[in-house]
């Protein structure tokens, strides 16, 4: 069994038609592509986390399409909310949607944690930029995001009294965790403070691939994971229990 993570798969199936090709030659066809090598990596007793902007749709009814494409791929998935995802609602009415629709294999990343395969998983969507004043927009969506780190954290260590002390966690965000304008990086510290092993993250596609921060930062390994900086092939983040994150 493995774990893997592919963040931005911006599907539209559904009547939403919006092309990605404007991040470059790579996007064309880029969800037959995305089905193909998913198909050819994933096996049905895997999971894997989507990091954000997984459909183009408007509403959450709109989804279906995208969502039922999605839950028909082998493996759980694990969503988490991106920019885009404008379809997203409230994890009740999420969480009923999806019982309700039949889609078994997609559980929704949102206050909470998850156990699989050895690795607890976490995470927040974070937010863009905190701006320059401390009670700016940008600001307090940064921290209620941070915040929201704080809960799922809190649930992850939870889940590893009963999955063993040394179940290392990962955090999974849509945004970067260190693009923030005014030099505070609370977000990264909450990870610091909790002993968090990996972050990975995804939003930035393009030239904005060339720029990301990935490597050891503070103790942390950071690594971008939008689709098209995998080269629209999930991530392997662990294997089997014994091994360690990658």
């Amino acid at each position: 069994m493995s774990v893997y993570v592919i963040a931005d798969l911006h599907l539209s199936f559904g009547e939403e038609d919006k092309p990605m090709d404007v991040f470059g030659g790579a996007w064309v066809g880029y969800m037959d592509r995305i089905q193909e090598n998913w198909l050819n990596t994933v096996k049905p007793e895997d999971t894997v986390v989507i990091p954000g902007d997984i459909s183009w749709a408007m509403g959450l009814k709109e989804s279906l399409a995208d969502l039922t494409v999605l839950n028909s791929l082998p493996g759980n998935k694990i969503i988490l909310k991106g920019n885009h995802d404008y379809w997203w609602d409230t994890l009740k009415k999420m969480q009923n949607f999806l019982e309700e629709n039949e889609l078994n294999t997609i559980k929704v990343l949102f206050n909470n944690a998850f156990y699989a395969d050895g690795v607890i998983i976490c995470g927040s969507r974070l937010w863009d930029s905190v701006g320059s004043s401390s009670d700016s927009a940008d600001r307090k969506t940064y921290l209620r995001e941070v915040g929201r780190l704080r809960i799922s954290l809190e649930a992850g260590l939870k889940l590893r009294e009963q999955v063993g002390e040394d179940t290392p966690i990962a955090v999974f965000a849509h945004y970067p965790p260190v693009a923030t304008f005014d030099g505070k990086q609370e977000f990264m510290k909450v990870m610091q403070d909790y002993g968090v092993a990996k972050c990975y993250y995804g939003h930035l596609h393009g030239a904005g691939i060339q720029v990301a921060t990935q490597g050891d930062v503070g103790g942390v390994e950071l690594k971008l994971i939008s689709a098209d900086a995998l080269g629209f092939v999930p991530w392997l983040v662990n294997r089997l229990v014994s091994e360690p994150l990658r």
